[in-house]
């Protein structure tokens, strides 16, 4: 009984054990799991804390796309933060002491006795740009793998470490190859003493005497396309002010818009990145400063086309759509060289039928084109799925694609069909008899449907040329999808229904789907009325033309 009673208590200290490192063996992944998860949330609310009280544009990365030295102990870095606007490189842990030790670009500067009209380098160490020159030897910098070199932050120039002199670091900087471009800090700071003293000659105040002086501004969406427009923020924040660059999910254009005020008169030109609507918007916004009594400030508005359809861009020169195959050096020199033209925008009007109707009638501005027909289908589809799951429409190509499975699927269902039976066409008060058509489309640009030179069809038959400043619109029918397949691929020509300063369409019956610039909704019995509203100044860029494009050549 003595040995049975032993051989069960050593049975249950072994079962108890055994119980102990299980225990173990499962608490402690666990325990080790939570203590580096605890770790890394207090170290990402360190970083983010930093970040927020910073006046860098600190941002996080998992891993930089080219080798990387820390600014503060030089290692070799494969993740950490850098700065948007000054390109500073950093590990981690080595974050706090950086952002204390390194100043960032400033915006506005004054001096000790009074505003400045100069300002010198401003000198950051190594992670040169790859190829960059040395300023005084000309030959490559960067090339070896510490952190060497120099980069002045304004004009961009790289020194050599052994070719750094005392006189580098006190000499003028001269903003170098965008100087044209570049609000300096120095100005601002005057202007601002301007302001309060209530003076307003501002073009006296020009920076460096020069005659050509043409300040940009950057206003990107970053929700626009294929989603590059967070890239492009940092890019234009290096080589520019970084004031003079915004984003329009954080701000509104109208708002952004009144830095054109603190500069010289006619003489700002703002890139707009995104798509056709975002250009709209930008255009609104400029309309909303004729109001105000704000003129003489206008801008002239250059477009970097990172949305679906991009036919005004088109249009206008700067190509159907950007990828990153530019560098944005050359977009800058794009934006210097181009050339100022005008724009037709028109109002449209939609007043729905019923004389018991109270409510007002539905207004928006026009600068592509208006629809009723299949196209305007296809895009209320498109924003309808969008709106429903709108992380599947980041790219430019998946956005295409739905375009044209919506496009296939209505070949086949034929929805707006017999249209000629339910509206009626006045063309400056004319009316126009429509033969059998699915769609209506009115035109203020050359290209629409995402880069097709509608008016012009397969280009074999006489038509006058189409124009998007001598205040006439362009008015086609199609007979459906395919047809506009067919015109998209230069198979067939559209039925051109005329040319007129103003147009007229009353939808008698039924529900049809309308859209304007690319904004569709569905529209019961109305009459809609386009007609002339105003000019805008744009910007022509001649470089992106096409073998297509020779009689848009004219609208300049």
């Amino acid at each position: 009984a003595g040995m049975e009673g032993s051989g069960d208590a050593s049975r249950a200290v072994a079962d108890w054990r055994l119980a102990v490192w299980t225990l173990c063996s499962v608490l402690l992944p666990v325990l080790i799991t939570a203590w580096c998860s605890f770790q890394r949330s207090r170290r990402q609310l360190l970083i983010r804390d930093i970040f927020r009280k910073s006046k860098h544009d600190w941002h996080y990365t998992d891993l930089f796309g080219q080798p990387s030295y820390c600014c503060v102990c030089a290692q070799h870095i494969l993740r950490g933060a850098f700065c948007g606007c000054c390109g500073l490189r950093v590990s981690e842990r080595c974050l706090k002491k950086a952002d204390q030790r390194f100043l960032c670009k400033e915006i506005m500067v004054r001096g000790a006795a009074g505003a400045l009209s100069s300002m010198p380098h401003h000198w950051i160490r190594g992670n040169v740009p790859l190829c960059s020159c040395c300023m005084v030897c000309k030959q490559q910098c960067g090339t070896q793998p510490k952190l060497c070199d120099y980069r002045c932050v304004w004009c961009q120039y790289t020194v050599h470490d052994e070719c750094m002199v005392d006189c580098l670091r006190t000499e003028d900087c001269t903003f170098g190859e965008f100087k044209d471009l570049i609000i300096p800090p120095y100005y601002l700071s005057t202007i601002n003493q301007m302001r309060k003293e209530k003076r307003t000659n501002y073009e006296k105040m020009v920076p460096y005497c020069r005659k050509h002086w043409m300040p940009v501004m950057v206003l990107a969406n970053t929700r626009s396309g294929n989603n590059m427009g967070e890239t492009l923020l940092g890019e234009f924040k290096m080589l520019l002010n970084p004031i003079q660059v915004f984003d329009l999910s954080k701000i509104a254009p109208a708002k952004a818009l009144q830095l054109c005020t603190w500069l010289p008169c006619n003489a700002v030109r703002v890139l707009v990145c995104g798509g056709d609507g975002t250009v709209g918007w930008v255009l609104d916004a400029i309309d909303e400063m004729k109001i105000k009594g704000q003129e003489r400030y206008i801008p002239q508005v250059a477009i970097l086309p990172l949305g679906t359809g991009n036919d005004l861009s088109n249009t206008l020169g700067w190509g159907a759509g950007y990828a990153g195959e530019v560098p944005v050096e050359q977009i800058l020199r794009n934006v210097m060289e181009a050339d100022g033209i005008k724009l037709d925008r028109w109002k449209v009007q939609v007043t729905n039928k019923g004389y018991y109707n109270l409510r007002k009638p539905k207004v928006f501005t026009m600068n592509n084109y208006f629809s009723i027909g299949p196209d305007a289908l296809m895009a209320l589809n498109f924003h309808a799925h969008r709106e429903k799951t709108p992380s599947l429409f980041s790219s430019r190509i998946i956005n295409k694609a739905v375009y044209f499975f919506y496009g296939t699927k209505d070949c086949l269902v034929q929805e707006c069909k017999d249209l000629n039976k339910k509206v009626e066409l006045e063309l400056d008060g004319e009316r126009i008899e429509l033969p059998n058509l699915e769609g209506i489309i009115v035109l203020n640009i050359g290209y629409w449907g995402g880069g097709c030179r509608l008016w012009e069809g397969m280009g074999d038959e006489p038509y006058p040329l189409a124009r998007h400043d001598d205040g006439l619109l362009e008015v086609v029918g199609v007979h459906g999808s395919f047809h506009c397949a067919q015109i998209q691929v230069k198979l067939a020509n559209p039925v051109r229904l005329g040319q007129a300063h103003t147009v007229r369409l009353i939808l008698k019956s039924s529900k049809m789907p309308m859209q304007v610039d690319g904004e569709p909704w569905a529209q019961g019995p109305c009459t809609v009325t386009i007609t002339h509203k105003t000019h805008a100044l744009m910007l022509y860029h001649s470089g992106e033309q096409t073998d297509d494009d020779d009689a848009s050549s004219l609208s300049e």
